[in-house]
């Protein structure tokens, strides 16, 4: 189980859920805003799809056992409320400032 990375070194941010539609399409957006002048691309999929070149995934709390499954050598990031949680601010910060983000 992966336990961080640093900010520089992720890519592809993949924001996971359970039926694709509704707050986490809300977060993507928000996160592909927070991230629009850095180096990464952010993808929205189901938790059970995570893609394999995935450097980290942010998924709800209930989602992250399911993530963890599916992406074992992926940074899993959970979050508790969609909009303003501090672990997503973390995830942002450390992109943006290149630090390390762990869980």
């Amino acid at each position: 189980m992966v336990t961080s990375i640093n900010g520089k070194d992720i890519h592809k941010l993949v924001i996971a859920c359970d039926a694709g539609m509704g707050s986490s399409v809300m977060l993507a957006g928000q996160l592909r805003r927070a991230l629009k002048k850095q180096p990464v691309t952010v993808e929205h999929t189901p938790v059970d799809s995570i893609p394999a070149d995935a450097d980290v995934v942010v998924c709800h709390t209930g989602l992250a056992d399911r993530a963890r499954h599916g992406a074992p050598d992926t940074l899993i990031v959970p979050f508790e409320v969609y909009i303003g949680d501090p672990a997503v601010n973390n995830v942002i910060t450390a992109i943006k400032d290149g630090g390390d983000l762990s869980v």
